[in-house]
């Protein structure tokens, strides 16, 4: 096993777990509802030219990091193949420097998804998890995240070793990197039902692993599928599950994962936008060296964020490029509310284009669109205790 040279410089965030190299035939000029008939056994359907592009959370959320202006590094694992080297030369081409903690596993195959991404509909994966499957806490270069303000790490549904023996090797690197002393962030993906991460009892690995995640991001259907799975069944039976998530849904969620041991706990909406949540004051200050230099302002805090209006392209890493966005907010410094902003008008970049990054924006013009009047999809929550705030058009409670 080959791991990348690694200078010494103080890095912002250390994005590990998750990559792959995404295949995504453009599928623009198909109608959605049409492309779902004509997908059977037997016909072909006429489509645009193919693209390939990093995927996972460590491509998605550390290169949209980079690309707005964080001082990033990736740890994903990879084969000696061609899919790998395409992988490392996709992330070199934004900075060679992002591939310093890359792991080069020569007895492992790259992982890759085809993205079936149609307009109007949900995405389709076909996905191969090749190396991700054998990463493990060892993978993960400790020297490289003691110098380094956030460590953030995604999608251990798809990866074997994460889920596997009750989520041993998850709850353990989250103790390793967490000792330390940097703050710790969790993404998911949701498991296939009918695969051995779906039989997973995730409740109990996220006992196990939440006390040593300052910041838990995962999407409304994740955290469903985790812990209301028979919510999850009915509202995916019934139609548009995020639609069907109310307000005290996902007041319920917030706290349980609170007081499973998150200080944070941020829910993903998609286009119903981003709900935070946060706990008390003293969970607050022990979240490591990317800590607000207010603490007492993200503290007992929940609010949530109607999502920004676009031209929809493609959703693929949406929820990657949100967290970004949030993480950005943070490692600046920013308040809660306008992190929530930030994360919901990143994800909103994001699925203008196909792809999971070229629609990102730089900072700076990331916040004049938001300046320049933005136009947000409405969304009413007509229960007491929430209040919408008219300057930051947040809801808060």
């Amino acid at each position: 096993m080959l791991v990348s040279n690694a200078t010494e410089t103080v890095i912002d965030v250390t994005v590990a777990g998750h990559i792959c190299l995404d295949v995504i035939p453009d599928l623009s000029q198909n109608d959605g509802a049409e492309f779902q008939r004509l997908f059977q056994p037997g016909r072909l359907v006429e489509v645009g030219e193919i693209a390939f592009a990093t995927g996972g959370p460590v491509a998605n959320t550390g290169l949209a990091l980079h690309r707005l202006g964080i001082k990033t590094q990736l740890m994903g694992k990879v084969g000696d193949d061609l899919y790998g080297e395409e992988i490392r030369k996709l992330i070199s081409e934004s900075d060679p420097r992002l591939a310093a903690g890359m792991v080069v596993d020569g007895d492992s195959s790259t992982s890759y998804t085809i993205v079936i991404n149609p307009p109007g509909i949900d995405r389709t994966f076909l996905h191969f998890a090749g190396a991700n499957a054998s990463f493990r806490a060892a993978d993960v270069r400790l020297d490289r995240v003691e110098r380094s303000r956030l460590f953030h790490f995604g999608y251990p549904p798809i990866m074997r070793s994460m889920y596997e023996r009750g989520g041993a090797e998850l709850s353990e690197l989250f103790r390793r990197v967490k000792a330390t002393g940097v703050t710790t962030a969790l993404d998911m993906s949701v498991p296939d039902p009918s695969s051995p991460s779906g039989r997973a009892d995730w409740r109990a690995i996220l006992t196990k692993t939440l006390p040593d995640v300052d910041i838990f991001l995962p999407s409304g259907e994740e955290i469903l599928f985790m812990l209301r799975r028979q919510q999850f069944q009915e509202f995916t039976a019934a139609g548009d599950l995020l639609e069907q998530v109310t307000p005290q849904l996902l007041s319920d969620l917030g706290a349980e994962l609170l007081d499973m041991g998150a200080a944070i706990v941020v829910i993903k909406l998609g286009r119903r936008g981003f709900y935070l949540r946060t706990g008390d004051p003293t969970r607050i200050a022990n979240m490591g060296r990317a800590l607000p230099a207010q603490p007492e302002r993200w503290a007992q805090k929940e609010i949530w964020g109607p999502a920004f209006r676009v031209k929809e392209v493609g959703a693929t890493g949406a929820g990657d490029a949100s967290i970004a966005g949030f993480h950005a907010a943070l490692l600046r410094d920013m308040s809660p509310e306008e992190a929530v902003i930030m994360a919901t008008a990143v994800g909103a970049c994001n699925v203008e284009a196909a792809d999971g990054l070229s629609g990102i924006l730089p900072w700076e013009a990331t916040r004049r669109r938001i300046d320049d009047g933005w136009l947000k999809h409405a969304l009413n929550i007509d229960i007491p205790g929430w209040r919408f705030d008219i300057e930051s058009q947040l809801w808060n409670r």
